[in-house]
Order: C-alpha cells, then structure tokens, then sequence
C-alpha cells in the first residue's frame, strides 16, 4: 500500500502539491535533454566519433525494428515511440539504481501513457485510412459487435497501463520479500533483473504494444 500511495515532495503557487512520482519524471528530462544536447554537439560526416557511430547504431536499429512494425506510412511515429521508450528505459532502470521510486508505479503515469497511445493509435488509423471508414470498422464483420469493437478502444489502452504498472510494482515487492528473508546474497543478481533487465523488457513490451495496435489500426 506504500507504493501504490504517492508522495508530494514539494508544492508550487501555481501547479500545486508535485508528486515524487512528477518529480523525477522532470529530472528524467532534464538528463535526456542535457545528454541529447552534449551528445550532438559535434557531428561530422567524416570520419565520426566512436560514441556518434554508436548513437546512429542505436537509432537505427531502433527505426528499421519499429518501421518493420509500422511500414513505410508509419515513419511519422517513430519519433514518438522511440521517445517514449527512451523515457521509461530511464524511468525503470536509473530511476531506482539512484534511490529514487521509478515513476511507473505510479497509476497516474502508466495510465497518462496508456492514453497518449490510444489517441495516437486511433489517430494513426483515422489519417490512414479517413473517418468514414475509421466510424464503419466498428461495425464489421456485422453491426452485431459494434459494442465490443468500441469497447476495444479502452481495452487497448487498459492492457497497457496495468500491465506496465502491475509488473513494476510486482517486481518491487518479491525484490523487497527477497531482502526480508535472505538479506544477503540472493537479492543482489534479483535486483539486477528487475532493476535493469525486467525494466528495459517493458520498455520494450510497452512501445512494441503500441506500435503493434497502431499497425492493426490503420490496417
């Protein structure tokens, strides 16, 4: 019950009480802005560095994987998704390796999440494929299982949200049951998987989701 509660760590006139969980998610972009910034600073054409060469490996395996899900029409996206994906890597991973409470545990921001990809989800299908047919594939195979098909539209968005926020917060309580009852040696490799490991895996999980609804959407 501790975790699911969410701490105010300070308030401002105008925002507010601001939540830890709102808290660190501005100190997460600050440190992706700053990093974006110091790590484009010098690019050349020619003879590139070895950390430029690595970025470009790195987006650009990210961008072929996502436009292998999307096609070609979907490229648009790609930005959206990789940011999104950059942004829960560090919330899951760095985020609790500095002490902080990862930003995920909190409902509110798996849930704010899990919108965006519905309203880019069903965007995606709408500029694709227009209104009209986007309001006609409610009622397809028949006008039977329209209630079911707009349904769907929060099924998606739900799905992804719990799952995010139910593996994080699962993680968190056998690491801490692992701690209560041997204090010792096992939590150190455990922590490291739902640290890291299990924190880049829904990341991944969550974008390729998204990507995946957007597919079958403008489909």
């Amino acid at each position: 019950m501790e975790e699911l509660s969410c701490e105010t760590v300070f308030t401002l006139p105008v925002l507010g009480d601001i939540s830890e969980s709102v808290a660190v998610t501005w100190i997460i972009m600050a440190v992706l802005v700053i990093l974006s910034i110091i790590l484009v600073r010098n690019l050349r054409v020619e003879n590139p560095g070895k950390v430029q060469l690595a970025l470009e490996a790195a987006i650009g395996w990210a961008q072929d994987f996502l436009e292998g899900i999307l096609g070609k029409e979907g490229r648009r996206y790609i930005p959206y998704l990789i940011t999104v994906l950059l942004y829960l890597a560090a919330a899951n991973t760095l985020a609790p390796l500095f002490g902080f409470k990862p930003p995920t545990k909190d409902l509110n921001v798996t849930a704010a999440l899990a919108i965006m990809s519905m309203c880019l989800i069903e965007y995606s299908g709408i500029r694709k494929n227009g209104v009209g047919h986007w309001l006609r594939h409610f009622t397809k195979p028949v006008p039977l299982v329209t209630p079911i098909m707009v349904l769907e539209i929060v099924i998606r968005p739900l799905s992804l949200c719990m799952r995010l926020f139910g593996n994080m917060l699962a993680g968190f309580v056998v690491l801490e049951l692992l701690k209560f009852f041997v204090p010792l040696i096992i939590p150190i490799p455990v922590s490291f998987y739902f640290d890291i490991f299990d924190g880049l895996l829904q990341a991944y999980v969550f974008v390729f989701l998204t990507s995946l609804f957007m597919t079958e959407e403008m489909e």
